[in-house]
């Protein structure tokens, strides 16, 4: 890979942490942020969305509000995050399809709540990732599209038919495709398939650490998707860039391993990934044959370009 450059960096638009430093903690320092910014940009990252996660909704509003005002207060944080990614909480509560994100703070979409949300978090909110179904009437979807704020569908189980209708109210994104479902589910009519049915109306996100979706699979998906149509997403926690280990994401205890896998102890689903962009970004050109070319707008043209 050639020399990266401010101008070609990597720009990932999930980031729940990286380098040790969980960004989803109530006391998220100045000194820890500005660290895991550092080492974002040493790793050729030129700009991020910080994730903040499903939570109790006064901890989301919290973590919210210290981004931005650690955003305000250093420059190098105001370089390298770009904006904020809220996964959560308006999602599915099915098992499978919720992943990691706690049960009992799941709820239906609220517009009163998504507003208390966007104030938090300062006018920095580029993407909000919701379960269509859990959506009534797409009033929080539409809402959000009415202020340039993409909207993306993740951890959800909707039907053929409330896919349509997000997607005329403004949905234009998928969150982490092949992930965020259970393990066994309906061999045709299923979310995967669904999600492939409406895949010209909407960006792609793939989690390409090679753990949540085998390579010859991607491979499969992105012929289908496109190249064009389809974004590179590390769904980093804080064990990116750092030893395997235990750490954090919220209140949500992590085990990363030798493998680089993330789960919660005792569990068997992923939990966040522990790759950086620039494995990602060798993932596809060294063990998918992918072109460079292409692999730039994956890491770095796409998600650019959908958060300016």
């Amino acid at each position: 890979m050639s020399e990266m450059t401010k101008e070609n960096g990597f720009f990932d638009i999930q980031v729940n942490g990286y380098a040790g430093i969980d960004f989803n903690q109530n006391d998220l320092s100045n000194g820890d942020f500005h660290y895991a910014c550092e080492k974002l940009r040493e790793h050729a990252v030129k700009g991020i969305l910080a994730t903040v996660i499903t939570a109790d909704f006064d901890d989301m509003k919290t973590r919210l509000d210290n981004i931005v005002r650690i955003r305000r207060e250093d420059p190098l944080v105001r370089e390298i995050v770009s904006g904020i990614h809220i996964e959560g909480p308006f999602l599915s509560p099915e098992q499978g399809f919720r992943g990691a994100h706690p049960e009992m703070m799941i709820m239906d979409a609220d517009i009163d709540k998504m507003n208390d949300l966007l104030e938090a978090a300062g006018g920095l909110t580029k993407i909000v990732t919701l379960a269509p179904e859990k959506d009534r009437n797409n009033q929080v979807t539409r809402m959000l599209a009415d202020k340039d704020i993409r909207v993306s569908a993740g951890h959800c189980n909707p039907s053929l038919e409330q896919l349509h209708q997000a997607i005329d109210a403004g949905l234009s994104m998928y969150t982490h495709f092949g992930n965020g479902i259970p393990n066994i589910i309906p061999r045709h009519d299923n979310l995967l398939q669904r999600v492939l049915s409406v895949r010209e109306h909407l960006w792609i996100c793939y989690i390409v650490d090679g753990i949540h979706i085998p390579f010859f699979a991607l491979k499969n998906y992105l012929d289908l998707t496109g190249i064009d149509h389809s974004i590179v997403i590390t769904d980093s926690m804080a064990g990116a860039a750092a030893p395997p280990g235990r750490y954090t994401i919220s209140h949500i205890e992590l085990e990363v391993g030798a493998d680089g896998v993330v789960r919660e102890p005792g569990k068997d689903n992923f939990a966040g990934s522990s790759a950086t962009m620039q494995q990602c970004f060798n993932n596809l050109t060294l063990k998918m044959g992918i072109a460079e070319s292409d692999a730039r707008k994956l890491t770095m043209e796409n998600p650019a370009g959908i958060c300016r």
